[in-house]
């Protein structure tokens, strides 16, 4: 008995260390920007090259229904993260092996949504640098032929600075500086598209490619880029431990009314950005929408200043998770104490692997498309379904089996044929590439 209370306090103790729930001291509005932080991210910048590989009728339709459907898959994993009284599944893999049991529901769940974090780390590190560099390139032309290299650099010292935040709540500055970061690039992106739409847009709106072959690739790509939009599915469950729970009012009560407000705001960017910028660019437009804007340079050059601000912080919430992963691995598995030390040299590890990553590969458009299609279609269409059918079991055919049955199905056929289309799209952005250039 003696030694089941200190290994209860010994788990304690580690919770109380660990980055997810080390505080739970967070409001309802904090869920609210760290829900848009997580979402309205890259992805956003990369709808209207969606748009040009699915053309406007195919591309609205799918930018529509990936919100609806995972809109769906939010409520149903803020519904369940307490569903069993008196306990809090506080991580995706936690939820897993309770409902699937712990060898099937961990490897569900736990190489899928540390795929989708380290792939949105990738991906923002490129972000991070492509932004900073054209930013200042607008307003400094004479240093235009400074390496994209260096500025990813300069974004991954910015990491390993941030990376050491102790634990999520503390998060909370950086996140909402993303957050108001996140809605006045996208409010940026949609005023200049909509003037140089006004000023000069194309007569004629035709898909990219003029085969047969590349439509179809790009139709594969293009979905995957829409998938890769809805990625906060990943830290939902992360999110909502941060936030305090009693029997009386439970955690997904103010959880729910932060991703109300977030998913609100998350559909009024993506519909604005998507449209002004197919609108204004056609098929020619950029994989990165502000990419193909170049007046007034001022203005472009404060929104991609404004999008570096942003990955910076969001970056730090899909990391956070997966710090807490290694951490808890660490202490648990391989006997580490929890202290500064270990801290600093996993979480720097981390940083510098996925940086070195970035540099190799920083193929904006098709990353979007392959990790999209790859992984965040299962965490935020696919596994939170069979979650809910395997925990509820609703009877068939009743409204939430349809459902649930309806957005595992859609998530499988998108997780399909999506990473082809995002492999096709790198082997060609890899023809003209020079590694490290």
């Amino acid at each position: 008995m003696t030694g089941n209370n200190a290994q209860k306090n010994q788990d304690k103790n580690l919770e109380n260390w660990l980055p997810i729930t080390a505080s739970r001291k967070a409001k309802w509005w904090y869920s609210t920007f760290h829900n848009v932080t997580a979402m309205v991210g890259a992805g956003v910048l990369g709808l209207p090259y969606a748009l040009s590989q699915l053309g406007w009728t195919a591309g609205i339709i799918a930018i529509i229904m990936s919100w609806l459907i995972t809109f769906y898959t939010l409520w149903v994993l803020v519904e369940m993260h307490e569903m069993v009284p008196g306990t809090r599944f506080d991580r995706y893999h936690q939820l897993g092996e309770h409902v699937l049991g712990p060898k099937l529901g961990f490897w569900m769940v736990m190489p899928m949504q540390l795929t989708v974090q380290i792939a949105t780390s990738i991906v923002y590190s490129v972000t991070g640098g492509k932004s900073f560099k054209k930013g200042l390139d607008l307003i400094w032309p004479e240093i235009s032929d400074f390496r994209e290299t260096y500025y990813i650099l300069m974004f991954i010292v910015l990491q390993l600075l941030l990376s050491q935040t102790p634990n999520f709540n503390n998060l909370k500055v950086v996140s909402l500086t993303a957050a108001v970061m996140s809605i006045l690039y996208s409010a940026t992106a949609f005023i200049a598209s909509l003037v140089k739409g006004m000023d000069h847009h194309p007569s004629v709106y035709t898909v990219r490619s003029h085969t047969t072959p590349g439509q179809v690739f790009d139709v594969f790509n293009g979905l995957g880029t829409i998938a890769f939009a809805f990625a906060g599915h990943s830290v939902v469950l992360e999110i909502q431990a941060t936030l305090p729970s009693t029997p009386e009012v439970p955690s997904k009560k103010p959880m729910w009314r932060g991703v109300v407000a977030a998913y609100f705001m998350v559909i009024a960017c993506y519909i604005l950005v998507a449209i002004s910028g197919y609108w204004a660019f056609g098929a020619h437009v950029a994989d990165d929408v502000l990419l193909s804007l170049h007046h007034p340079k001022w203005l472009i050059s404060a929104a991609n200043f404004m999008v570096f601000l942003h990955v910076i912080g969001s970056y730090q919430v899909f990391a956070m998770p997966v710090f807490d992963t290694m951490e808890s691995w660490l202490v648990q598995k391989r006997h580490f104490t929890p202290s500064l030390k270990l801290r600093l040299i996993c979480r720097s590890a981390f940083v510098v692997v996925i940086g070195f990553i970035a540099i190799m590969i920083p193929f904006f458009g098709g990353l979007l498309g392959f990790f999209g299609g790859l992984v965040f279609v299962a965490a935020s269409y696919v596994v939170p379904s069979i979650l809910w059918l395997a925990a509820k079991k609703p009877k068939p055919w009743s409204l939430h089996w349809n459902i649930s049955m309806f957005c595992a199905i859609v998530g499988i056929m998108i997780g399909c044929v999506a990473p082809i289309g995002g492999i096709r799209t790198i082997i060609v952005s890899a023809k003209t590439y020079k590694m490290f250039s």
